[in-house]
């Protein structure tokens, strides 16, 4: 055997990996990305992985803009000249001699990070390949002025964002970098937050995810997943002004267009391609729209349908269905829906004369088990059920029984059912039978 395939689980996990990837790299081809870090990024002995991880994104043609942070840089600089660090409500108080050394800062970071991406990086495809790399000054600022008797000096927020002059560099293929700095039109500088910049910028280009890399590890749901609605609950309840700010950035984005915002720990190898590429994440994802939803299939369903159901009816917990037979009755089916992958399925098969529904083809992809995800499936077919005029459901099962009993099923006769599925019944799988009446709404 060749040396090469001496360990063909390895083989076999890297084809699995690629193409669980692929639908990602295709659905992310030519979208806009605004990936946003702290200064401290800069510091860090994995910074160039996470330049190789950038560069990877480029590649594949994302649009990529750049918003980086400065803040350990300032405070360094403040520091080895003696001069006082202020702040008031989390932010910075910017005076003249601060803002000194925020440019200074700003500057130095600009050129160590294009300096940083115009290597050509082995082990990627820029090799002796560098990126087109470009920053401006494509942000106008207004200084926050004084709040609650605090003069907030040269600290400024994100008055207009030139979306224009950046979707152009983007077009030319370029990455754009971004600092936390703002310009006014009387000629002023202004010291901004890597956050508001971040989602101004996001907002302007209408961004398909905007990605920020945390120092800190937050996490605001144990499931990785959060719609905007629900980050807007969290906001009104959560008191840290870290977490306060942070939500209340990414609920901005969401509501203004941006369509997913990610959180992910900065220290996390691979994290950036580990959330974006697979479907579990290692990350929070923000959701302008329900990442999950219910709904009935359609023709176009069928074969992730199959690929759903096929290990389970391998095992004998479902009765085999052919193609064929899943495209006569797919109308009959409900799916649940992660990320435009399907992770559950239910049939809803209605015997009107008898005001009966049989409860079929109860299946949860097993990455996805434990989320409450078969209830969500049974809670749909009841609601259609009840729509059709039907007061009850009956499952046949030979797995699964404490499961459904569990959920107000109760044990019945052969008898019970209609007779149309009587006489169907297969007497050498020996399913055993249960009834659930439904509730009226």
């Amino acid at each position: 055997m060749s040396e090469r395939f001496q360990h063909p689980e390895q083989w076999q996990q890297f084809v699995a990996w690629f193409r669980h990837a692929s639908p990602y790299i295709h659905a992310h081809r030519g979208k806009t990305f605004v990936v946003s870090f702290e200064g401290s990024a800069l510091d860090s002995a994995s910074f160039q992985r996470l330049i190789h991880d950038i560069a990877l994104l480029h590649s594949i043609g994302i649009r990529l803009v750049l918003v980086h942070g400065a803040r350990l840089q300032i405070e360094r600089n403040l520091q080895e000249r003696g001069v006082p660090m202020q702040y008031a409500e989390g932010m910075r108080i910017t005076d003249l001699a601060a803002l000194q050394q925020v440019k200074a800062a700003c500057g130095q970071m600009v050129s160590d990070i294009t300096a940083a991406l115009s290597m050509g990086l082995s082990d990627s495809p820029h090799n002796h390949s560098p990126l087109k790399l470009i920053s401006g000054n494509f942000i106008s600022a207004r200084p926050l002025g004084v709040r609650d008797g605090v003069d907030f000096q040269y600290t400024g927020e994100v008055r207009r964002v030139d979306h224009q002059a950046i979707s152009q560099q983007l077009d030319n293929g370029f990455v754009v970098l971004i600092s936390p700095l703002g310009y006014s039109p009387t000629g002023e500088v202004f010291n901004l937050s890597v956050e508001d910049v971040a989602t101004s910028v996001a907002i302007s280009l209408k961004a398909h995810k905007w990605v920020s890399l945390s120092e800190t590890p937050i996490s605001y749901h144990h499931n990785g997943y959060l719609t905007a609605q629900e980050a807007a609950q969290l906001l009104q309840e959560n008191q840290d002004p870290a977490c306060f700010r942070q939500l209340r950035n990414i609920v901005r984005a969401c509501q203004n267009g941006v369509e997913r915002v990610h959180i992910i720990e900065r220290s996390i190898d691979g994290g950036i391609l580990l959330e974006l590429f697979s479907r579990e994440g290692v990350g929070t994802m923000i959701s302008k729209d329900p990442f999950e939803n219910l709904r009935h299939a359609t023709i176009n369903d069928v074969r992730g349908i199959i690929d759903l159901i096929t290990p389970l009816e391998e095992q004998g917990i479902l009765v085999k269905r052919s193609r064929e037979k899943l495209e006569t009755e797919i109308n009959q089916f409900v799916i649940q829906e992660r990320d435009s992958a399907i992770v559950g399925c239910a049939a809803l098969y209605p015997y009107p004369d008898e005001k009966l529904g049989e409860l079929a083809c109860l299946a949860v992809h097993q990455h996805y088990k434990g989320g409450q995800r078969g209830d969500a499936l049974l809670g749909f077919v009841e609601h259609t059920a009840l729509q059709m005029g039907l007061e009850k459901l009956f499952v046949l099962t030979t797995r699964t029984a404490h499961w459904f009993l569990e959920r107000g099923f109760v044990h019945a006769d052969i008898d019970a059912l209609p007779m149309a599925k009587r006489q169907l019944y297969n007497y050498n799988r020996q399913s055993k039978v249960f009834i659930k009446p439904l509730q009226t709404e």
